[in-house]
């Protein structure tokens, strides 16, 4: 059995410290953590000084950014934010139209002129500090404190140090609970407002293989992309204006330019989302066996309706980017199951917990933990049906015009008190995030295709107890009835949805708008619901607080080390170029490669690439970015390496902190690692950045952007040691690093090359 082996901190000054020897593969490290990690990191091959990795000033994390749900890396100084495609499908499907499908062919700004808006809500956030505020979280917190005052007092908290933080424009703070509870730590970023589209391949190389090849190996695709983030001329955050400038940021990375082969030491740096690996195995019985079938199950029958009322082109471009969300969630969450099962994870975590229950039972001193070890898992029912109830719920939200009203009456009421006692995401820092999402209803929206979702989520909600649904909203939208709801309403006008953020209470009781009537309707009981949830939620996190505290003194005392879950800030994993050997249908190859997408083009979605490429491919004109140990053009590759959703678009950095690829997948058979991490079957996808290179040079003749990648002209090779020093300089006030020597280049290469394996990749 693969021990699951985290690192937590000690239970008294609640720092993180080392009790063992570090599995390169596992663990996904926040940056303080480096420096503990040396020796490892060093074996493992990292030739940078490990505090590198620590130093949130200076490159290659400092390079690092957060999209909101997914990651990307700063690497130019002017600004330039590489990323995956998928990551960038929701600004192209805004800007495109049938006459114009950036979806389908791409696009290219030349120069900075052309350059798009980002969709409404993108944002690039510069991560400038993390700090533990556990104290201040937990300040008031007793173990009498329970449910919903317990909740409120860590709302309270937890907005008293995001206040605390925010005194300067365009800065956000956000505090994140580690170990349950057990330690909370504060991201400061920059928020920067105004994104725009750089660049996107056509669908055919940015998704080739499309759903079919998703979350599967070997893959062959180009899921890259660049954002470049502006400033106003002052260099703080500002709206979109003609007069703002590209940022400059602190540092930016460099694309390699040597040969990353098999073996290579690498390291992936991101953001990602959420790991569930220190579940106990009664939540893993629940999730697996009810709510994550059921959840794959609604995606499923949610990307169906969408198949199937969307007709036209206009209608399939405005809902592209919420199906292809769907349907990967959905095939994620297949191959979970899957793996689930043939791996026996809730036996697996049941035998894990014997040794926890048997160690917290054998001495007097270790009674309490065997007692908070009871009491959670008394709570567990609960929180599960809870739990499943919130996701069922989720699916109205689908339906755009009743979340709209709903969002528009809430901040309304929460405007009635100050702005420090308001709920979480109604207080004025959330006012243009909300302008945000109800703008993005112009481009998404079509009246039949929201009326079919709306119904097939009532029918959805209808299967849970009366007490877990709002009644008064179903009885409203039965007297009201659908054809009225959709033929009266006047929210489907940007300008009128807009104008009801500044309206008071009494213009939406008085309202004859059909969906602002069902918001009024729903607001009583919609409080009382999320207060009664409020309620479970405080009894859970105090059991589960107590819980963690016999797990990590657990740990403790086998020497074992214990590793947060993922909780969205900035983590570094680190591990190798590595295939597959123990496949029993064959070995996996560490790399795909150009040739083996001629193999794979069907000529037909969702195997069908440009002609550009293929021309290009036949040409074999490869010679600038092919691998010489491969004799050929790379294009994905597999690391050992740890990762999750958030992390599409992570920079994956060579030894010495260089750019080498994109992460952009796992495979199916590595998908239960949010639940239970398997070196053999875990494995990270990543786009090669030399076939980046390629893309851009052979199909694009982007000469620009490659002039700015610093890819325009070889250059000559440097020594090793020339790689791993590099000096601050200064550009415009901002520190960027600058190698002492000059880059190193591929060796001269053939014209015609032999293809080296091959292999596939899928998003996260």
């Amino acid at each position: 059995m693969p021990a699951v082996r985290l690192l937590a901190p000690p239970l008294v000054a609640l720092a993180f410290v080392l009790a063992g020897p570090a599995r390169a593969a596992e663990g996904m490290w926040l940056p303080s953590q480096a420096p503990q990690l040396a020796a490892e990191l060093r074996r493992a091959g990292l030739r940078l000084p490990p505090e590198r990795l620590a130093d949130l000033a200076s490159a290659p994390l400092s390079a690092v950014v957060s999209l909101g749900g997914c990651s990307g890396s700063f690497v130019s100084p002017e600004g330039l934010v590489a990323t995956n495609h998928h990551c960038v499908l929701g600004s192209l499907q805004f800007n495109a139209t049938p006459a114009r499908n950036l979806l389908r062919d791409g696009f290219l700004a030349r120069t900075r002129a052309e350059e798009l808006p980002a969709a409404p809500g993108t944002r690039v956030f510069v991560l400038e500090a993390l700090e533990d505020v556990t104290a201040g979280m937990t300040a008031g917190i007793t173990p009498r404190l329970v449910g919903a005052e317990r909740i409120q007092r860590l709302e309270a908290n937890r907005k008293a140090l995001v206040a605390a933080c925010e005194t300067s424009p365009g800065v956000r703070c956000e505090v994140r609970p580690y170990f349950g509870g057990r330690q909370y730590w504060r991201q400061r970023m920059l928020e920067i407002l105004d994104v725009r589209l750089v660049y996107a391949p056509a669908d055919g190389i940015g998704n080739f293989g499309g759903d079919v090849d998703n979350w599967q190996w070997p893959r062959h695709t180009g899921d890259f992309a660049f954002y470049r983030a502006y400033v106003g001329p002052d260099g703080r955050p500002a709206p979109f204006a003609a007069t703002n400038v590209p940022y400059r940021p602190r540092a930016f990375l460099k694309v390699a330019r040597g040969d990353l082969k098999e073996g290579d030491f690498v390291v992936v740096a991101g953001f990602p989302g959420l790991t569930e690996r220190l579940r106990t195995a009664a939540e893993a019985e629940g999730w697996f066996g009810r709510i994550l079938p059921r959840q794959q199950r609604m995606l499923a029958d949610f990307s169906a309706l969408i198949d199937r009322e969307a007709r036209t082109e206009a209608e399939r471009i405005a809902y592209a980017a919420i199906k292809a969300g769907a349907d990967n969630i959905a095939k994620k969450i297949a191959g979970q199951l899957e793996m689930a099962h043939r791996l026996d994870l809730v036996a697996r975590k049941r035998q894990a917990e014997a040794r926890l229950k048997e160690w917290a039972a054998g001495s007097r001193h270790r009674r309490p933990h065997a007692m908070a070890l009871a009491n959670f898992d008394a709570l567990t029912p609960q929180a599960l049906a809870a739990e499943e109830a919130r996701l069922v719920h989720q699916v109205l939200q689908r339906a755009q015009l009743l979340q709209a009203a709903r969002t528009l009456y809430r901040w309304a009421n929460e405007r009635l008190r100050p702005d420090a006692d308001r709920e979480p995401g109604f207080q004025d820092r959330d006012r243009q995030a909300i302008v945000d999402r109800l703008s993005l209803v112009d481009r998404r929206y079509v009246p039949r295709i929201d009326r079919a979702i709306l119904e097939q989520a009532l029918a959805e909600v209808a299967t849970l107890p009366e007490a877990q649904r709002n009644t008064a909203l179903e009885a409203k939208i039965a007297e009201i009835g659908l054809d009225r709801l959709y033929a009266e309403t006047r929210l489907a006008d940007r300008a009128e949805r807009l104008a009801w953020l500044d309206r008071p209470v009494a213009d939406f009781m008085a309202s004859d708008d059909p969906f602002i009537q069902l918001a009024v309707a729903a607001h009583a009981q919609d409080l009382a619901l999320e207060a009664r949830r409020k309620e479970l939620d405080g009894r859970i996190d105090a059991a589960r607080t107590a819980r963690m505290e016999a797990v990590m003194a657990h740990a403790a005392a086998e020497g074992r080390r214990l590793y947060p879950d993922a909780n969205g800030s900035l983590r570094f994993t680190f591990g190798h170029v590595a295939g597959r050997p123990e496949r029993q249908d064959g070995a996996w190859a560490a790399f795909t490669t150009g040739p083996e997408i001629l193999a794979k083009d069907r000529g037909a979605e969702p195997f069908a690439s440009p002609p550009a490429l293929l021309t290009a491919l036949r040409a074999g004109d490869w010679a600038c970015c092919a691998s010489p140990t491969l004799g050929t053009l790379p294009v994905n590759f597999l690391s050992s390496t740890d990762i999750t959703n958030g992390n599409s678009g992570s920079a994956v950095l060579d030894a010495h902190g260089e750019l080498v690829g994109l992460a952009f997948d796992g495979t199916i058979e590595g998908m239960l690692s949010d639940w239970w991490f398997d070196e053999a079957l875990t494995r990270t996808i990543a786009v090669d950045a030399r076939y980046l290179r390629f893309v851009l040079e052979k199909v694009e003749g982007a000469r620009e952007l490659l002039e700015e990648l610093g890819l325009a002209q070889p250059a000559r090779r440097a020594s090793a040691s020339s790689r791993s020093s590099a000096t601050p300089t200064t550009v415009k006030g901002t520190a960027r690093i600058t190698p002492s020597g000059p880059m190193s280049r591929p060796k001269a290469t053939s014209e015609k090359m032999v293809s080296a394996g091959g292999r596939s990749a899928s998003r996260l």
